[in-house]
């Protein structure tokens, strides 16, 4: 058990495919080992795995360009974004050409009738959003991390918002994408709704730069709510908070988000960001609507918090309140990590039915609570989605494989309830057997649709499977 392994045999990328890249991108095509090391580690538990090099793109045409050389060369090619997944999806396996697209920057329209946009895959989440705040508009998939859209896409993102506004896969109307043999297609166009063939957008979307490269990004926005209001509210035992959110929902609440934090989550928050919320089980709310509206959904939720074991309801009404709220909340995991001087983190999560929910988190909360290694439980409680973040001294491979003997107990968990393995940091790396225990003979097909898109293997070879 303890950290996943993986195989790394390689070589050395080829002359010829050196001078070529040199030449075409001049300064933008890099072989340092600290560019190299920036490009091939992950934010967790995962050991460092180095590209070759690393080319920064600026454009389509030098994505095709990178592609069809190294494709010529037989060389892997990892798209790279912001670098902020935490299954190892973007690690140099094979080693290969890191493809940095994060100075694909461009924001190319903004269709504001339409409620869309069209932007380039290096646009990061806070930067589209700063852009549109002036028009009324905003983009609401937010994953805590300020990632780039591109990789949102790859990794099918999701976040505090998604109880209200869906994942990434609602999200994105199209994509351009180049595939492994250098053409650039547009998946779909700008239309809510088509019948047309395949639909190929969900098909990239969620596919880990394995199939394709995503260029840009068509994404449906959403009107800037008149009323926004956030809120805390802590509960005597995990089972309370959970209830509160499933009757919450059964009531037809439109919650914008709401996320729930174990005594142990709080405890750290408060540390971290100098919060000094009661360290008990606590759920962060956020409300949108008409300011009549969003006051008719507080009483209903207060009602059925306290009926649940929910204490008082302190309230973030200004802006910057709310976001001093939410960082603390996007900021969980490092704060969770750092429990422990020195540590390294381990994250993982599942995705359960709403009405196994409460189970799955209880059974999971008594595993923790006999764990050696701190563990926090935190997550996206409106949608079934939760993950456990594990504070490990790196030095300690008995640590490790206590973690993975947990976290496989996580699993098999949440798929005897018909959840999944993940529901939303992707297969990447950490996820592989699970994928298969899962989904089974899909997955098959999955290879299948995987050569018959990229049949030498070299687009981000070594994820979702071997």
């Amino acid at each position: 058990m303890g950290i996943p392994a993986v195989s790394n045999s390689r070589k050395p990328l080829p002359v010829d495919l050196v001078g070529a890249l040199s030449e075409r991108f001049g300064a933008r095509f890099q072989m340092g080992e600290a560019i190299r090391l920036e490009h091939g580690k992950s934010e967790t538990h995962f050991a460092p795995m180095l590209p070759d090099a690393v080319v920064f793109a600026e454009s389509t045409d030098d994505v095709v360009a990178v592609v069809n050389l190294c494709r010529d060369a037989r060389v892997p090619i990892i798209p790279f974004g912001a670098g902020t997944s935490v299954e190892g999806n973007t690690l140099a396996v094979h080693g290969g050409v890191s493809l940095d697209l994060s100075r694909m920057m461009r924001i190319i329209a903004v269709n504001t009738e339409d409620f869309d946009c069209v932007v380039e895959a290096g646009v990061r989440r806070e930067q589209l959003n700063e852009y549109l705040r002036d028009q009324g508009l905003f983009f609401p998939i937010d994953p805590g991390a300020n990632a780039t859209l591109g990789g949102m896409a790859s990794t099918r993102a999701s976040g505090t918002n998604a109880v209200r506004y869906g994942t990434m896969r609602d999200a994105v109307l199209a994509l351009t994408v180049v595939t492994a043999d250098g053409r650039v297609i547009r998946t779909s166009r700008r239309a809510r709704k088509s019948a047309a063939g395949y639909d190929l957008t969900r098909l990239f979307v969620g596919s880990e730069g394995t199939l394709g490269i995503i260029t840009e990004v068509t994404l449906r926005l959403h009107a800037i709510p008149e009323a926004i209001s956030a809120a805390t509210c802590s509960f005597e035992t995990i089972g309370g908070a959970v209830d509160t959110v499933v009757q919450s929902i059964q009531l037809g609440i439109p919650l914008a988000r709401v996320e729930i934090l174990d005594d142990m989550q709080i405890r750290a928050v408060n540390r971290w960001s100098k919060m000094d919320l009661p360290e008990l089980t606590t759920l962060f709310f956020e409300f949108h609507g008409s300011e009549r509206y969003v006051e008719e959904q507080v009483e209903t939720v207060k009602e059925l918090a306290a009926a649940n074991g929910g204490g008082e309801f302190r309230w973030a009404h200004r802006t910057e309140d709310r976001n001093a709220l939410w960082k603390a909340r996007h900021e969980a995991y490092y704060a969770a990590v750092n429990l422990r001087p020195g540590a390294i983190g381990w994250a993982t999560d599942v995705c359960v039915p709403m009405s196994r929910l409460a189970e799955c988190i209880g059974e999971t909360k008594t595993d923790l609570e006999r764990s050696t290694v701190p563990a926090t439980i935190l997550g996206h409680v409106g949608d079934g989605n939760f993950h456990v973040v594990f504070s490990m001294d790196p030095n300690s491979s008995a640590e490790q494989d206590e973690v993975a003997t947990i976290n496989r107990r996580l699993v098999e968990r949440a798929l005897a309830m018909d959840g999944t393995c993940t529901g939303e940091h992707g297969i990447g790396l950490g996820k592989q057997e699970y994928l298969v225990e899962e989904l089974g003979e899909a997955v098959d097909l999955m290879r299948s649709i995987k050569k018959a898109l990229d049949p030498q293997g070299l687009l981000n070879p070594g994820k979702i499977f071997q």
